[in-house]
């Protein structure tokens, strides 16, 4: 059911309000609550593998189902399934607000994947079922503003309060926004897919949730244990073996299945192929970079949250500003040069922030951090737009919907990913790193095991009590050189990452300008493809 609105009707606006405010919500919650982790830390006495948890239990289960839940509103109503997701990310939100412990907030930002799986897909499907066809790409143009302007904001959002020490708000702010968005949606038509199939791909969600838990829990216990505790401990090669195994089966269900969650034969296009590898690579890498940056510069590097918040801004504000530039390159020229180019950049930025040790603070931001993130931004500037058009145009015009989807998925599976093993490194690291250190300082044997027992809780990792001040200073120091250890091993991983994103996009991203979407699918995939 495809209806006709415009921008300017009445109806048009309630529609760009409640998709604006309800995407706003998963953007914000997301960068804002990277800044507030440190506070976050103290406040619930989490350790470093349940930061990990954390922020990978709403990633994970908004992974493994955004797909169901796009289909879930092209069957039974995307107004409905969007509201449902309203409703179970705004209750998830108040319990993760209120939430006394670790446990309770993990449990709470799970339920938050499963209301943002909901949510997400159903912002843009409702916009382009709902507008006509000359102002469909306004109304996705506003709704992209919007998104970016939460997008800079969020980490400043984040940083402010956990400042204050109002870390929680982060989550409660998402409950006004989300009243205002469900009141938005009565005024907002029900439009659905009459040709959608009957039958839903709820196997397929299943298995990609078991495999993506049995991964993510295999990764972040064997770095928590350390690799010769873990070693011994059936638990984690079980998960992880089950992971693998629950994911392989997972692909065999999609290819025989008559009405996959994930369309297998998009990827007979070698440049839609290239697209969702470079995406993996990429997102994998900023996903890592972006939990552990806020971490060092406020728990080692003495940043307060706030100005913490503040050193992502250029980033944001050069995503934004070449974004459309690039975007118009790449239409004009082909997005080869721009998917290679952009990737590499950021690379580098990686790679420059593995320079700094322990600095100064904020004073020194200017010749330590701000170059890394200034070309972490130009890169991604460069590639956001092109890339985002690649997967729409490497396919046909009837299934730029499903690759969109997707890439999507992709994106959010590689960042479940890249955290739990870059979180695994991180952790081993550190505790190698600081078990060498110490080694160097003469410290009782009791305290020493002490310090050692708690390495989980990375760079909040505090001194034994009853030392010597020169002692506890050395101690202090240890752990700040540790962690800046663990964070260049997390980044140097990064810059691969980041360069084998170009890697693909040189090798596989057909070169020339892309392809319009009006041609025959044939023109792309071959024949016999779907």
């Amino acid at each position: 059911m495809e209806l006709n609105y415009r921008v300017a009707d009445r109806t048009g606006r309630w529609i760009l309000l409640t998709t604006v405010l309800a995407s706003s919500m998963a953007f914000i919650d997301g960068s804002a609550l990277n800044v507030a982790l440190s506070e976050l830390q103290i406040d619930l006495g989490a350790s470093g593998a349940e930061l990990l948890w954390i922020v990978n239990s709403y990633l994970l289960f908004l992974a493994a189902l955004i797909l169901l839940g796009g289909a879930l509103g092209d069957r039974y109503g995307r107004k409905r399934v969007f509201g449902y997701g309203i409703g179970l990310f705004a209750l998830a939100s108040l319990a993760a607000g209120l939430a006394p412990g670790t446990t309770w907030l993990i449990a709470a930002r799970a339920v938050q994947g499963v209301g943002g799986a909901m949510m997400v897909p159903g912002s843009l499907a409702i916009i382009a079922a709902s507008f006509s066809p000359s102002d469909s790409g306004k109304a996705i143009g506003i709704w992209s503003s919007a998104s970016t302007v939460t997008t800079i904001g969020g980490p400043i959002l984040g940083g402010v309060l956990a400042g204050a020490g109002l870390w929680r708000a982060v989550f409660f702010i998402n409950l006004p926004l989300a009243a205002i968005a469900l009141y938005s949606l009565r005024h907002v038509p029900e439009s659905r897919d009459e040709n959608a199939p009957e039958r839903l791909d709820y196997p397929g969600a299943a298995l990609a949730v078991l495999g993506l838990i049995g991964l993510t829990y295999g990764l972040i216990t064997l770095g928590d244990r350390g690799l010769e505790n873990a070693r011994d401990d059936a638990g984690v090669l079980i998960s992880l073996i089950a992971g693998v195994l629950a994911l392989i089966v997972f692909v065999i269900v999609e290819r025989r299945s008559t009405h996959p969650m994930l369309r297998l034969s998009l990827f007979q296009s070698r440049t839609f192929t290239g697209a969702n590898a470079m995406t993996a690579f990429l997102y994998g890498a900023l996903g890592g970079a972006i939990f552990f940056l806020p971490l060092n510069l406020i728990q080692v590097q003495g940043y307060d949250a706030s100005v913490a918040g503040l050193t992502m801004l250029p980033f944001s504000l050069l995503l934004a500003g070449l974004s459309p530039l690039a975007g118009a390159f790449a239409d004009r020229y082909g997005p080869r040069v721009p998917l290679t180019l952009g990737p590499a950049i950021t690379g580098i930025g990686f790679l420059l922030l593995i320079l700094p040790g322990v600095t100064g603070g904020p004073h020194d931001y200017w010749t330590t951090y701000l170059p890394g993130i200034l070309g972490i931004g130009l890169g991604m500037g460069i590639t956001v737009a092109p890339l985002s058009n690649t997967v729409m145009t490497a396919v046909s015009s009837s299934q730029a919907g499903t690759a969109s989807g997707i890439n999507n998925a992709v994106s959010r599976l590689a960042q479940v990913l890249a955290t739990a093993a870059l979180g695994a490194l991180a952790l081993g690291a550190f505790s190698s790193g600081l078990e060498t250190r110490t080694a160097q300082i003469d410290l009782p044997a009791q305290a020493r095991e002490t310090l050692l027992a708690h390495t989980s809780d990375l760079a909040n990792t505090e001194p034994p009590p009853g030392l010597a001040p020169e002692t506890q200073q050395a101690v202090e120091g240890a752990i700040q050189d540790a962690f800046v250890e663990a964070f260049r091993w997390v980044f140097g991983v990064a810059v691969a990452l980041a360069w084998l994103s170009a890697l693909c996009a040189a090798t596989l991203i057909e070169p020339g300008r892309l392809r319009s979407q009006s041609e025959p699918q044939s023109a792309r995939l071959g024949a016999g493809d779907d």
